[in-house]
């Protein structure tokens, strides 16, 4: 039998490798070590890069027990400990498993585009197509990017998934987002945002003509039937409400939870109206589900909308939804307000220029 040992300071493998059965059989073992510990066992062995194989993949090999921890079964959300190790059975059979199509080389990490940094915090306008956490495929997301280009962020926040996040934007949508760097601040923006405290302005397009100048939109919103979507619940008269937003005597899980979306009209064209909102709440997808509940849809968004606003985005040749996080305040540790401010992307501003 061939040992080979292979150490770095993360982490340390034994690969075994016995040549004399046909089959290869090997078996890897990694030992985690305190730098290592509390993440999801698929999440490192991803990132890790030890087999070379997608989460996808890893996932599922650790479901059928060919990956253990401490030679027992786990599932993938385990979260490793100093201590444990993680019995890779048969690398080479598992490896050579996957299809070639399923060895996907990842891009290189999109670098962050950072609006300012002090010790405690960073604010970053995050791209459109970029998710903050949470992908399940080779997608880079904003949480891997930051591990990568901040080290030291990696043990900040409650969730080793989410490291540093404070609050997130959906996949679609770009603008400002603000992350922090040290545990304090974590607690403080936290805290913040708990308590409404945090100022979020928003730059949209929608369809139709708004003819009143401003408005607030107070639909309770609701997991939808069809599961990805959320569903936002208009109060009519044939309902009355109670002060949660919610007929009298229901549930907050049948009616939806409460939800404040207040807007502003900045400009007028034929068919579009462009608005700055700013939410109170920070329900998923509160914005967009909000609008379209509204009757005016988002520009360029394929989920919340109907059969010719689809059509119409196909015709504008937005290749997202036109929605940025625009203004962001908030109160450093220092107690003093800090306010970040960004301008409309070049595709936007495009968009607007062809609506005129």
């Amino acid at each position: 039998m061939l040992r080979i040992n292979c150490v770095n300071p993360v982490s340390y493998y034994l690969f075994l490798f016995n040549s004399s059965k046909p089959n290869m059989s090997s078996q890897m073992i990694i030992k985690i070590t305190d730098q290592n510990s509390s993440q999801r066992l698929d999440k490192f062995l991803t990132k890790d890069g030890s087999i070379n194989l997608s989460r996808q993949q890893i996932q599922k090999f650790i479901k059928q027990g060919a990956i253990t921890v401490n030679g027992r079964t786990t599932k993938p959300h385990y979260l490793i400990k100093m201590g444990d190790s993680i019995i890779i059975n048969n690398p080479l059979a598992l490896w050579l498993k996957t299809t070639p199509a399923e060895h996907i080389d990842r891009p290189p990490l999109i670098r962050l585009a950072v609006i300012a940094e002090t010790a405690d915090y960073l604010v970053l306008n995050k791209p459109a197509g970029l998710a903050v956490h949470g992908s399940n495929n080779q997608e880079q997301t904003l949480a891997d990017i930051l591990a990568a280009q901040y080290p030291s962020i990696k043990k900040i926040g409650d969730d080793p998934e989410r490291p540093g996040i404070v609050h997130r934007l959906d996949k679609e949508v770009s603008g400002l987002m603000v992350v922090a760097k040290t545990q304090a601040a974590f607690a403080d923006l936290k805290k913040q945002f708990q308590q409404r405290k945090v100022i979020k302005q928003y730059i949209a397009l929608v369809y139709g003509k708004i003819s009143v100048p401003s408005g607030i939109i107070n639909f309770p919103i609701k997991r939808s039937a069809k599961g990805f979507k959320m569903a936002a619940l208009p109060i009519t008269n044939k309902k009355q409400t109670n002060l949660a937003g919610r007929p009298a005597g229901q549930s907050p899980a049948l009616a939806g939870r409460q939800a404040l979306t207040e807007f502003a009209v900045v400009g007028n064209f034929i068919n579009y109206t462009l608005l700055k909102i700013k939410i109170k709440t920070g329900r998923t997808h509160q914005i967009r589900v909000h609008l379209a509940a509204y009757g005016h849809p988002v520009v360029g968004d394929n989920i919340y909308s109907t059969a010719k606003t689809r059509m119409q985005n196909t015709k504008l040749g937005l290749n997202r939804i036109f929605l940025i996080a625009d203004q962001l305040t908030f109160t450093d540790l220092a107690n003093q307000k800090k306010n970040y401010k960004i301008n409309l992307t070049q595709e936007l501003k495009n968009v607007l220029n062809k609506i005129k």
